[in-house]
């Protein structure tokens, strides 16, 4: 029951529930702050975990959705996006684009939508798990519900 959520996790139930995404919201009872922590919480591989990673690139947010198994290459993704460099967010900065606090950050229910970046190696899972704005919340949800939730744009990010 979405009432029962933490307001930042209330916003991304009902975005979900607006893009018709049927995944429920979970409060786990440990903080699952990075891919490995929810992987082991959930008990899938830490490849099916989309990590929301906020970046700045030319001055503006750029939310990158990759797989709990990569690290994003920068350089490269900065080069394949033709964009000048793409450097990680402040936690000040990732606060003041999603109004969410690293470790919790979901693919959406920002305060404004975001340049997404989604990592084409999430397709090879059935279902993905994602941080529902707070570290102790989590959803699933398919890869192409994930790239219409952000209208995110997939490319290689390693």
């Amino acid at each position: 029951m979405t009432v029962d959520l933490p307001a930042r996790s209330r916003l991304v139930a009902e975005r979900l529930r607006e893009e018709g995404i049927e995944g429920e919201l979970v409060v786990l009872p440990d903080a699952a702050s990075t891919a490995a922590q929810a992987a082991a919480a959930l008990g899938v591989e830490v490849g099916a975990i989309a990590n929301s990673l906020v970046f700045v690139s030319d001055g503006e947010p750029l939310l990158v959705m990759t797989s709990g198994a990569h690290r994003v290459d920068t350089a490269a993704l900065a080069a394949r996006l033709g964009r000048g460099s793409i450097d990680r967010a402040t936690p000040k900065q990732v606060r003041q684009a999603t109004g969410q606090a690293i470790g919790g950050v979901a693919p959406t229910g920002h305060p404004r939508p975001l340049t997404t970046i989604v990592d084409e190696a999430l397709a090879a899972f059935p279902q993905l798990w994602a941080a529902g704005g707070t570290p102790h919340t989590i959803f699933p949800l398919s890869f192409d519900e994930l790239v219409r939730l952000t209208a995110g744009t997939v490319a290689k990010v390693d």
